[in-house]
C-alpha cells in the first residue's frame, strides 16, 4: 500500500484530527488510546484522564512516526464510513464502483472509472467539506493506483 493517507496525516491540522479522533470515541475511549496508553506506560483504564486532545495529539505522533498506513487508513475509513457515508457513497455510486454500504468487496478487480473521477469529485465538493473529500482521495489513490486521475485530483487537492 502506498502512503497518500500518512501523507494526508501530515496536512490535517490539529483540530481536523481531533475532530476525527474524537468521533470515533466509545465509552470514553478513542480509537487509538490502547497505544496512546502503552507508550506513555499507562495501565488502559487511566488513559481516560488525560483529555482527549492530548490523548489525539499523542495518537497522531504515533501514527506519524510508525508512518503507519494501515492504522491511517482504518481511522479514516472508520470516521468516513461512521460519520460521512454519503460521502464514500456518492464518490462510488457516481465513478460506477459498486459496493454495500460504501464498502467495496473486491478492491482488486473493481475500480473507479477514470472519465468520471472529475466530476465526482466536484459534485462532492458542493456537499461536503473539502478536507473531508480530500482524505477520501488520498484513500482512494491508495486503494487504486492503477486509476492515476485519483493521485493527481488528490495530490493537486493537497498541494503535493
Amino acid at each position: 500500500m502506498s502512503t497518500h493517507v500518512v501523507e494526508q496525516l501530515s496536512r490535517l491540522s490539529e483540530a481536523e484530527f481531533l475532530g476525527i479522533y474524537e468521533s470515533l470515541q466509545q465509552q470514553g475511549f478513542g480509537p487509538l488510546d490502547h497505544e496512546v496508553a502503552k507508550s506513555l506506560n499507562f495501565r488502559p483504564q487511566a488513559i481516560r484522564n488525560l483529555p482527549i486532545a492530548q490523548r489525539a495529539k499523542r495518537a497522531r505522533q504515533i501514527l506519524a512516526n510508525k508512518k503507519s498506513a494501515e492504522l491511517c487508513y482504518e481511522l479514516f475509513g472508520s470516521y468516513l464510513i461512521k460519520d460521512r457515508r454519503e460521502l464514500v457513497t456518492g464518490f462510488l455510486d457516481a465513478t460506477g464502483v459498486q459496493h454495500e454500504q460504501g464498502m467495496v468487496e473486491d478492491l482488486d478487480s473493481i475500480c473507479p472509472a477514470a472519465d468520471k473521477v472529475e466530476a465526482a469529485v466536484k459534485a462532492l465538493d458542493g456537499k461536503f467539506a473539502p478536507s473531508d473529500v480530500t482524505l477520501y482521495l488520498a484513500m482512494c489513490a491508495d486503494q487504486w493506483p492503477q486509476v492515476p486521475e485519483l493521485e493527481a485530483i488528490w495530490r493537486k487537492r493537497a498541494g503535493a
